[in-house]
């Protein structure tokens, strides 16, 4: 059959649903056997997500080839359980810099270069291309941002192109808000008839309005989009507030939306098969046998008088779908590394806690507040994880407090130190010197080797986390510039931390442990297990650490 597209748009407000929205779409239409793949497509003008700042846009999510992309594409990896990569994810700067190095180096044969349709022909480009790569029947395009904004014209502008030329092949998608304001008491369908307005002022028509709400729509709500945006009420899905964003395509599945999806696009229905889902929606709401406290001390978290979830979207997954595994409820609680260091850890850390992660971060703010609560955890015996950074910090706490090192520290945040117990990887010097932050540092998928009779190869080993268990062959994700300092590997090791796991190439070390009678769990990983974390398939490290702070309590 014929490629077929569905464009899936946004309305009144960002942050509703749409890639939820479209990894459901793509969930529902796998599970009746079709070939899918998503895009995503930003509005801005960075190469990639790797140099914004988490609390600007959220947590970058890493792919497994090194591609730093927008959180969505994690979304789509959760919900498909299967990888995506670099021809998933589209922004504005990169259909720029490739037209305009086209016009460089006269591939235009001296043609005026115009966004019209220059740029719109790189963008449907990329979406055909992402169909060819991935060998999909039904492509699914996800268009950043909200309908209306100058940032985004040129998509909308391709997707109205590509409908024109195939208009059998494609369908529209609007996910649209419906706001409840509590002095009236019902919800209010004027927002989104002003952003159907706006589509259909860029040549298009939804085929389908998905309606996010606090509660279910009710019938007279359907009656009026039906009336003002030009559509039949069949063609108006409800999406309340669910208790897991897992939830659903179950939810768009007892309306019909799959089915009526096929009708639309010209392609067999036939019911999917979902009870794997089922499975995992009741073991998301039963009861848990188990209730525990973890404290996680960040620097991404405070945006003025708020606090972000979506700063550390992949780790709050990754908790998550380890706690579903393992029966447990977790609570977590938030802690400013920057009000650490300034006050000291008792202060925000309360007693009662059964667990302490220090996370991703950059640069020195905040860092000695980290470095605390890795030596706090590590002394009173609460079981930590230390991710990426949260692994580094570990490491410069054992060298003051244990191997008293004072002065231990990351050149990252001060290279004048005598003792570099973490320093900058010597392949990374080059594009230091020259300001070359951009997809630079030592990204995507690497090897490793564990270490038999550790924490991390009973992880791996009891999870099915190795690639070969003979030889303890495993792959983690990886974002980093710095590592461990290899000069010190002898003096650490003899104080008692096990280096547990070394990198296939080079040798790096890899995660860090104390020995299980020194300590419950204490264990570092300069990877990014989060970032491979599904919800029917937790990541071994993170179920050995739930595992590890419910025998604690």
């Amino acid at each position: 059959m014929p490629t077929k597209f569905i464009f899936v748009s946004g309305g009144v407000i960002s942050g509703l649903g749409k890639g939820i929205t479209s990894a459901s779409i793509a969930f529902l239409l796998k599970s009746v056997g079709y070939k899918v793949t998503l895009v995503k497509c930003e509005n801005y003008l960075n190469i990639d997500a790797g140099t914004i700042n988490p609390i600007e846009h959220g947590d970058p999510f890493l792919c497994e080839d090194g591609t730093e992309a927008d959180m969505d594409i994690g979304t789509y990896e959760k919900f498909l359980d299967k990888n995506m990569s670099r021809h998933n994810f589209v922004t504005m700067g990169q259909v720029y810099r490739i037209v305009i190095d086209r016009e460089r180096r006269f591939e235009y044969n001296g043609e005026d270069v115009e966004a019209i349709p220059h740029i719109t022909n790189e963008i449907t480009d990329r979406i055909r291309n992402a169909a060819k790569i991935d060998k999909a029947e039904i492509v699914i395009v996800e268009l950043g941002g909200t309908v209306g904004e100058y940032q985004n014209l040129f998509y909308y502008e391709a997707a109205r192109i590509l409908t024109l030329k195939n208009s059998k092949d494609v369908i529209h998608i609007h996910v649209s808000y419906l706001p409840t304001p509590p002095h009236l008491g019902e919800p209010k369908t004027k927002p989104t008839q002003q952003s159907v307005r706006a589509l259909n002022s860029a040549g298009i028509q939804p085929d389908f309005i998905i309606a996010r709400s606090e509660k279910p729509l009710d019938k007279r709500r359907r009656d009026r989009f039906s009336i003002f945006c030009n559509m039949n009420p069949e063609d108006i899905i409800s999406s309340p507030d669910a208790s897991t964003v897992y939830e659903v395509p179950l939810q768009f599945h007892e309306q019909g939306l799959l089915k009526k999806i096929c009708q639309k696009l010209s392609v067999k229905y036939q019911n999917p098969d979902l009870s794997k889902w089922i499975d995992l929606i009741k073991r998301v709401k039963a009861k848990k046998s188990h209730d525990i406290t973890i404290a996680i001390v960040g620097k991404y978290f405070t945006t003025g008088e708020y606090q972000l979830r979506d700063s550390y979207a992949a780790l709050m997954d990754a908790i998550d779908h380890a706690s579903w595994a393992t029966g447990c409820k977790v609570q977590t609680i938030w802690i400013d590394a920057g009000k650490v260091e300034r006050d000291g850890i008792e202060k925000y850390v309360a007693r009662n806690i059964n667990g302490l992660i220090v996370p991703i971060g950059w640069g020195e703010r905040g860092s000695e507040g980290m470095i605390t609560a890795a030596g706090y955890a590590r002394d009173r015996k609460i079981p930590y994880l230390g991710l990426c950074y949260g692994m580094q910090l570990a490491v410069i706490s054992y060298a003051r407090d244990i191997l008293k090192l004072k002065d231990a520290n990351t050149t990252e945040n001060n290279q004048k130190i005598q003792h570099p117990v973490i320093h900058l990887m010597p392949a990374q010097e080059k594009f230091m010197k020259r300001r070359s932050y951009g997809g630079t540092m030592r990204l995507g998928a690497w090897e490793a080797y564990v270490k038999k009779n550790t924490i991390a190869w009973s992880a791996y080993e009891k999870y099915n986390g190795f690639i070969d268990k003979n030889s303890g062959l495993t792959s983690e994700r990886h974002r980093h510039r710095y590592e461990f300092n290899d000069q010190y590997a002898d003096k650490f090791e003899k104080a008692g931390l096990i280096i547990s796991a070394r990198s296939k190439i080079e040798n790096l070390v890899e995660i860090i442990e104390l020995p299980k009678d020194k300590h419950p769990f204490y264990l570092g990983t300069q990877g990014h297990p989060e970032y491979k974390s599904r919800p029917n398939k937790p990541h071994p490290i993170f179920l050995e650490y739930i595992r590890s702070c419910i025998d604690m309590k």
